[in-house]
């Protein structure tokens, strides 16, 4: 089987918004102490009187964002790296389009677990393989 095929479009453009967002959380200054100093200065409504309103549910949010965030971007690049396409082998009428597989659920490629990845992160539907093919 050969696995030295060009990357997959869809797929590449998925990693990059990836990277994208684990290099831009991890350039992030962490709102732990911050988050703390705010809570302090919520008032009798519930809200911190700056410019805008800010919960004590935002200031939780906030405090753990970064850290959320920064897992959860490196789970979608550690799964984008399980579930790639490989050629699947076999004969085809069409070299130049061999049927694919995924490497590692050996589902028709794209696999269920890419498509929800895409279809989470919008990226566009297009794939290199048709799905009714």
């Amino acid at each position: 089987m050969n696995t030295d095929q060009a990357e997959d479009p869809q797929r590449q453009r998925l990693r990059e918004q990836l990277e994208a967002i684990f290099i831009r959380t991890e350039k992030a200054a962490p709102w732990h102490d911050e988050a703390a100093r705010l809570r302090g200065l919520v008032n009798h409504e519930g809200y911190v009187p700056v410019r805008t309103k800010l919960a004590g549910e935002d200031l939780d949010f906030l405090a753990g964002a970064r850290d959320e965030l920064l897992r959860f971007s490196e789970l979608g690049l550690r799964l984008l790296d399980l579930h790639q396409p490989r050629d699947a082998g076999g004969i085809t009428s069409d070299a130049a389009h061999p049927i694919l597989r995924c490497r590692s659920c050996m589902w028709r490629w794209p696999c269920p677990t890419f498509r929800a990845m895409s279809e989470s992160f919008g990226t566009s539907q297009e794939s290199t393989v048709p799905e009714s093919a």
